[in-house]
């Protein structure tokens, strides 16, 4: 420099003077040339990346006009200096060399931005980074010499003066210009897309804050977002651009490792051939082994080849991207540490007297600037980390699914439908998770090591003594780590049990109030809650060890340091810089400390993922051109020659030489014995088996109807058309042909009615025909029919045997083939083929094969004796046209599942007419179809779902807290506020003994009282560590108490809810109150609650040390609280609603991806492949919709609240530097120290009120549960019966009427009856008249509209409902088991020995099944008692009413006919054990009652006929035709 010009810098002139200035030297060289050497060197990268990436060009705009003039007249201002240099050179005025360079430079760099101003607007950037840092770098450097201009008193160089001036103006205008953006580029997608991101088309300096984000959380605070205000996702970002970059890697990935093995495979045959063809020629010697060793050797190198690495496929497709996070992620560790040190500089400024005040305020300033910086490429990291793991999900994803829906048989068969959707979910989650991390695997080790290196520096070898208790305490979060884990897998399968029995209670609850059996239940339902509530009580210890030993850390760290410091030399001193600064650099260790052993294990899980992935990834597909569909030379549109087939590769072959010929348009039959190959022969012809040998070809297109129907969880509409366009008149002539018209009456929606998944609102008949609907409606060439007659009624395939495939059907002149076992169609189709053995036995027409007389002859003779017996029992034809629900009732195990699905769609489309009791609904079910019209419907529908989601938006009250806290305790609550109040003040009692004591070092005390110094501070620390200790147990302690109570009052409130609210509310609804909500009110609040008090203190105690050390700072809090609490709202709100929308955008994938699996083969006979794939990008696409804003409301909040914090740091400086008179250095490092830690606690606290607000909802939706009306008292102590009553059995009913619930109409209605103990009465009536809610009336299940009911003179209206319910007995309709032992489900109180229940069980004829078995009693009985038969559950129901032996036994029959001598066993032991008490039987076949002393016929709930069965024949009334209906009488 010296050579430029002299004067460089003088220091008195700059650093030690109130006014300083810098040398014009310095200014003319330095500062002018910083901003150019910039732009030169990022110039050449900026222009490649240009290059690379076009984004169209934009139009001229005055904006960008401006800006080009601007440049050109500052090229044109430097020009004109260094003109005027030249000039006075001329004049004999010489001035340094420095006058000619810089203008030189200046106006070269000039015109390069002039030129990246317009190739950036060709290259289509509306707003350039490069060129906004160039601009700020300019104006920041030229406001020094603009200052020192300034306060020169008198101008000298006129010119000089003014050419500055204008540059700086037309400085400052450019970089004023450059903070707008330019309109999008033309034809870019921004213009087309309906609701485009605005990050896109954002500026610099708003992407670099996350501004444009704020649109979004303004609209989501002023109402909840709803999937419609999304925007829509960046082109970069979707499935469209993920997946195919993610394939096209690992594809080069397999061919690499494939050409790998062939070159190793050719390597090793190419070296023993003379040796072989020596084994040929039959010569004996070495030769003979020769071909085991190449085996040999050949297996050798195949263990040797490599795999393709999916991981390899990753880095590639990802880590470029990835890469630029890593960058960012360096720089930030690297500012990270710039702080300690300012804070060093800042601490010794304050202990210096007469040094200028500006230098205090420079480092202020210094300090917000870095961590302003810092907070803006932290989140930037995270932003880029984010992104890729989103995009590797997407792309993960999307591989999975394009492989699933063409790997071969073999490769399904090896996982599980579950196991590939775990990939899916839970794996591409893993790597998900991990890229947030992954940077924190190099960048922990980097931040410890920078870290040491600087306390070393600091402190010396003393820091070792604090790193050793560091690296101690790992090992001591690892155990506990361990051992929670290993708790938490305990407390899950409590939980799981919990709810499995929750289940059968909630669906056996009609049952349970019958027998007044909820307390026994509700003991084994807490009992196993306790359980789960001691392993929880387990976890909050460990936790709150683990709080403690996090809390505690860096203060032992911190103690063992200065101890060891202090002591190990006596001329150590413990200044405030020392501790201080340490204090920080511990702060900063702290947190790659506790991440490194997280990031290792989420390392270890992602790579056990990773091998599943690449497993499924790299199974065989299926060879395309198996089936040659480009066939056309012959008349015959499917041939097959020599085919030989098989399923796997390694298995054997399943069809051998098959030689077919179909001819165009004919009928083909396929026949033959169960498993003789008739379902492969059509795979085969699809091309889904392994073909060995032989020839396919197929003429056109396929439509394909599988076995067992495959059904999409669509409407039925999209069942049938699947994927092709709408043609009404086709439309309805397809649903005519499969018999489908009927049963669009029954369904709720018509043939818009949603399907269920897996088609469970279809009976199998209705699947079935929805299948070959689809087939028909494809209008294909070639129809293949695997057996779609088998599912359905005899009459209805007949019909659709007429109307659809013979030779009459729609489908004549088409080719079919299909499979069949019945017989009676076989004389209709043009050839039967048939199988034995997997090959083809005979082949051609009926009277040919006949004649024959070979395997087809002997084939028919076995199945023409069971067709008959089939034809006979099928005499009733009802394939569910009609009425299939009460069919469905016959198949009691499949129909579970299918009822409760019935049960929520009657409930969700809930008229008057859907939610009349369980039982009335069962057979009211025909009258259904006259129901209201669809149109009137729908909108009911709409209302009613959406009431039910109401309580989940908005803001939560403050009411629920409330509640939390009382549920908790009040007193205990206010203790757990204490304690943490009194940590908190340990805390901060321990920082300001350690400023004293660093204080001892300027009045040289330190001598003296080491000992005491270094005891007191230790006493404080450890006191804090055992308060955090206690606060955490507390707080456990309570959490676990409301956690108890809260689900204590949900389950008694439950068991005591009326049978109404059952039928009104899915049971799906309740089970989640009952796992999900008070899962998190286990496990979820508490570690919130646990945080938000943590933070919330800390911040705090930063506050309370700032404000007690610089009393000013009070004035400054208020305006940060209000902007602090006006971001944290706008984010809580719109953060939860995405959160929402994620996780409700999340299922429909996984739904979507495992009925596609099931559909595989379907998917691809109709050739819908592609739509499919694309169907599934669209549903990840709408998902990553909502993920992606909810990732990017984090950087947002983030670098909102970390402003705050930064500016919180800036006061507590500048207030440190204005009051440094009164200061000691002790409270400057206290204060400043604590500023820099309060961001990250601002942060959390602002996420974990968004999580208490989220999680805090629970304890809302289990209050309101726990609240809902209650039926009448169990016992009543005043009016308790006495024990031995009833005593006669006496029953009357006067003027009695019940409603189902308020508002609908009157069921029964003035019933007047008297009836004498010992009586039997049979009740009967239509279906709907009101016999069902006789019985419930008598168990009070239903509560009186008006009269009354009295047994033995006791009105059992005024007595407890247990007193009135264990006094009857009832044989219920559906006999219901819960699962636990038989013991249990006949005497759950255990209140009879052993003898009774044996002679229960002899009386009801289970005592030999019972006394076989080897658990005998205590035989366990599954679920709904799956493991007995339907005849011997209802023998158990009986077993239980034997042993109640009441005098008074309610019959209800069983609708499904449960096997007759079962029947005929249930009437016979009623008439001989119950002989002298009433029994009131509910009748559907009337020779049950025929010998009973009176008959009860009920119409529209009223008595029509009451009398003895002879009298009502004889009166030839309503009776007497249902008698005359089942031929009781002539």
């Amino acid at each position: 420099f010296y050579l430029l010009c002299s004067h460089f810098w003088v220091a008195n002139e700059t650093l030690h003077t109130d006014r300083p200035d810098l040398p014009e030297c310095f200014q003319l060289s330095v500062l002018s040339w910083l901003p150019c050497i910039y732009l030169w060197a990022v110039c050449p990268i900026y222009l490649f990346y240009l290059k690379r990436n076009n984004r169209g060009y934009i139009m001229m705009s005055i904006k960008n006009r401006f800006k080009t003039v601007f440049g050109l007249l500052l090229w044109i201002v430097c020009w004109i200096d260094l003109f005027y240099t030249f000039h006075e050179l001329r004049h004999g005025h010489s001035q340094p060399p420095i006058y000619f360079v810089t203008p030189l430079v200046l106006g070269m760099t000039m015109l390069l931005a002039t030129f990246l101003i317009q190739f950036e607007r060709l290259r289509g950037v509306q707003s350039s980074g490069v060129l906004f840092i160039f601009w700020f770098l300019s104006v920041l450097c030229a406001i020094v010499p603009f200052r020192s201009k300034i306060l020169q008193s008198e101008v000298t160089d006129k010119l000089r003066f003014t050419t500055f001036y204008f540059y700086f103006t037309l400085v400052v205008c450019e970089l004023i210009l450059c903070c707008f953006n330019e309109k999008p580029p033309l034809f870019s997608n921004v213009v087309t897309d309906p609701n485009p991101c605005p990050e896109t088309t954002a500026g610099f300096l708003s992407r670099m804050t996350f501004w444009w984000f704020t649109s979004m959380a303004i609209k989501g605070y002023k109402m909840p977002l709803e999937a419609k205000d999304l925007w829509s996702l960046n082109q970069r970002d979707s499935s469209k651009a993920m997946v195919p970059t993610l394939l096209k890697e690992w594809e080069k990935e397999q061919a690499k490792a494939k050409s790998e093995q062939n070159q190793a495979s050719q390597a090793v045959y190419s070296k023993p051939q003379p040796s072989t063809t020596n084994h040929v020629t039959g010569g004996v010697g070495g030769g003979e082994s020769s071909p085991e060793e190449v085996e040999v050797l050949l297996s050798n190198q195949k263990a040797a080849s490599r795999q393709p690495s999916f991981l390899r496929a990753l880095i590639k497709a990802f880590g470029p991207y990835f890469l630029i996070g890593s960058g960012f992620k360096l720089l930030q560790d690297l500012i990270t540490f710039v702080n300690p040190q300012l804070l060093r500089m800042l601490i010794s400024f304050t202990k210096q007297k007469g040094v200028p005040d500006w230098w205090g305020y420079t480092l202020a300033f210094l300090m917000f600037f870095t961590a302003f910086l810092q907070t803006l490429i932290l989140h930037h990291h995270f932003q880029y980390c984010f992104v890729t793991g989103m995009n590797v999900r997407t792309a993960v994803i999307g591989a999975i699914y394009r492989k699933a829906l063409a790997i071969t048989n073999a490769a399904k068969r090896s996982t599980t439908v579950g196991e590939v959707v775990n990939l899916m979910s839970v794996d591409a989650q893993r790597f998900m998770d991990l890229t947030t991390f992954l940077n924190m695997l190099w960048s922990a080790p980097f931040q410890i090591m920078l870290a040491l290196f600087f306390l070393w520096q600091n402190l010396g070898a003393s820091v070792l003594a604090g790193v050793a208790v560091m690296i101690m305490l790992i090992p001591f979060n690892a155990v506990i780590a361990m051992k929670t884990r290993a708790y938490q897998v305990e407390q899950m399968q409590y939980k799981d049990s919990r709810i499995k029995l929750m289940n059968e209670i909630l669906n056996g609850i009609k049952v349970l109030k019958l027998y007044a059996w909820e307390d026994s239940f509700k003991e084994k339902v807490l009992a196993i809650r306790q359980k789960e509530l001691n392993v929880l009580r387990k976890t909050a210890y460990l936790g709150a060890l683990s709080t403690m030993a996090w809390t505690s850390a860096p203060f032992l760290v911190a103690l063992t340091t200065f101890a060891v410091y202090v002591y190990v030399d006596e001329t150590h001193v413990l200044d405030a810089e020392k501790a201080f600064v340490s204090l920080s650099l511990f702060n900063i260790l702290r947190f790659p400390l506790n991440m490194l052993p997280q990031v290792i294990s989420s390392i270890v899980q992602a790579s056990v993922s990773l091998k599943r992935v690449q497993g499924f990834l790299s199974h065989d597909e299926l060879d395309p051109n198996s089936v040659d569909r480009k066939n056309t030379a012959t008349e015959y549109s499917v041939t097959v020659v020599n085919g030989k087939f098989t399923w796997a590769k390694e298995d054997p072959p399943v069809l051998h030489n098959i030689n077919m010929m179909v001819p165009q348009g004919s009928l083909l039959a396929v026949v033959g014995h169960v498993g003789c190959g008739k379902s492969s022969l059509i795979s085969a012809l699809l091309g889904e088996m392994e073909k060995l040998e032989g020839d396919i070809s197929i003429r056109g297109s396929v439509a394909y109807v599988p076995q067992q129907a495959w059904i999409q969880n669509a409407t039925l509409r999209d069942n049938i058309l699947f994927g092709k366009p709408y043609n009404e008149q086709k439309y309805r002539c397809v649903l005519e042909a499969c018999a489908l018209t009927p049963d669009l009456e029954v369904l709720p929606g018509g043939d818009m009615t949603e399907i269920g998944e897996k088609g469970i609102n279809l009976s199998g008949g209705q699947r079935q025909r929805v299948s070959l609907a689809r087939a028909l409606y494809s209008d294909a060439d070639v129809y293949l029919l695997d057996d779609p007659l088998s599912a359905v009624d005899a009459h209805v395939s007949k019909h659709i045997f007429d109307n659809l495939i013979g030779p009459e059907g729609v489908l004549k002149g088409k080719t079919r083939i299909l499979v069949t076992h019945g017989i009676s169609f076989l004389p209709q189709v043009d050839n039967i083929m048939v199988m034995v053995e997997g090959r083809v036995s005979e082949m051609g027409s009926y009277q040919e094969l006949l004649k024959q007389n070979g395997a087809f002859a002997e084939f028919l003779r076995n199945y023409t004796l069971e067709d008959i017996i089939e034809e006979d029992e099928q005499m009733f034809p009802d394939d569910a046209l009609s009425n299939h629900i009460d069919m469905v009732d016959s198949e009691p195990v499949i129909n579970e599942a299918k009822r409760n699905f019935i049960r929520q769609i009657s409930i969700i489309s809930a008229d008057g007419e859907g939610t009349r009791s369980r039982s009335v609904r069962r057979h009211g079910c025909s009258q259904r179809k006259h129901g209201e019209p669809q149109e009137k419907k729908k909108p009911h529908e709409m209302e009613k779902l959406i009431q039910a989601e109401t309580a989940e938006t908005g803001r939560v009250k403050t009411k629920v807290y409330l509640e939390y806290a009382k549920a908790v305790g009040p007193l205990l609550s206010v203790v757990i506020c204490l304690l943490y109040g009194c940590q908190s003040g340990a805390a901060i009692g321990a920082n300001i003994w350690l400023s004293q004591w660093t204080n001892d070092a300027t009045r040289n005390q330190t001598k003296e009282n080491v000992n005491m110094r270094v005891g007191v501070y230790a006493a404080l620390g450890i006191a804090q560590g055992i308060l955090v200790l206690i606060s955490s147990f507390t707080l456990a302690m309570g959490n676990m108490s409301a956690a108890r109570k809260l689900h204590h009052n949900l389950l008694t409130n439950k068991l005591h809810t009326p049978q109404s609210f059952f039928d009104t509310t899915p049971i799906g609804r309740i089970i989640n109150r009952f796992s999900k909500d008070i899962y998190v009110i286990d496990e979820a609040l508490p570690a919130t609650v646990l945080m938000f008090l943590g933070t919330f203190f800390v911040s705090l105690s930063t506050m309370i040390v700032i404000i007690s050390s610089t009393p000013i700072f009070a004035v400054v809090i208020a305006p940060l609280a209000f902007i602090y609490i006006f971001v944290q709202r706008f984010y809580v709100a719109t953060s939860r609603q995405l959160k929402r929308l994620e996780s409700v955008s999340r299922s429909p994938i996984y739904s979507h991806f495992s009925e596609t699996i099931t559909g595989s083969s379907v998917i691809r006979a109709y050739g819908r492949h592609s739509a499919f794939v694309l169907m599934s990008d669209m549903k990840v696409d709408e998902n990553q919709k909502s993920y992606y804003p909810s990732i990017v409301s984090n950087r947002w909040l983030g670098v909102r609240i970390e402003f705050i914090g930064n500016c919180i740091v800036l006061f507590a400086a500048l207030f440190a530097v204005t009051g440094k008179e009164s200061l000691n250095p002790g409270l400057v490092g206290l204060s400043v120290s604590y500023a820099l830690q309060v961001t990250m606690s601002l942060n959390w606290m602002v996420r974990m009120t968004s999580d208490l607000e989220s999680n805090i909802v629970a304890v809302e939706r289990v209050k309101e549960y726990s609240e809902t009306k209650t039926e009448a008292p169990w016992d009543v102590e005043d009016k308790k019966p006495l024990p031995e009553w009833p005593m006669e059995g006496n029953v009357q009913f006067y003027n009695y009427s019940v409603r189902y619930r308020e508002g609908l109409d009157l069921v029964l209605k003035n019933l007047t009856l008297d009836i004498k103990g010992g009586e039997k009465i049979g009740i009967v009536g239509r279906t709907g008249a009101g016999k069902s809610s006789m019985t419930l009336c008598l168990f009070r299940l239903l509560e009186a509209a008006a009269g009354e009911i009295t047994i033995d003179k006791v009105k059992i209206a005024e007595i407890g409902l247990h007193d009135l319910r264990s006094k009857l007995t009832i044989i219920p309709q559906e006999p219901v088991l819960f699962s636990g032992t038989l013991r249990m489900n006949l005497d759950p109180f255990e209140k009879y020995s052993d003898e009774e229940v044996w002679k229960a069980l002899e009386h009801s004829d289970l005592h030999k099944f019972v006394s076989n078995h080897p658990a005998k009693l205590e035989l366990e009985c599954s679920e709904g008692g799956e493991n007995l038969s339907v005849g011997q559950r209802q023998l158990v129901c009986l077993a239980r009413a034997l042993l109640r032996k009441t005098k008074i036994l309610i019959l209800d029959e069983a609708t499904a006919a449960i096997d007759l001598e079962t029947d005929d066993l249930i009437q016979s032991t009623i008439r001989t054990q119950f002989e002298n008490c009433t029994v009131f039987t509910i009748a559907h076949r009337l020779n049950t009652i025929m010998d009973y002393t009176r008959v009860l016929v009920l119409d529209k709930g009223q008595i029509a006929e009451f009398d003895t069965p002879t009298n009502l024949i004889s009166q030839r009334g309503i009776f007497y035709g249902m008698a005359k209906d089942a031929g009781l009488v002539q």
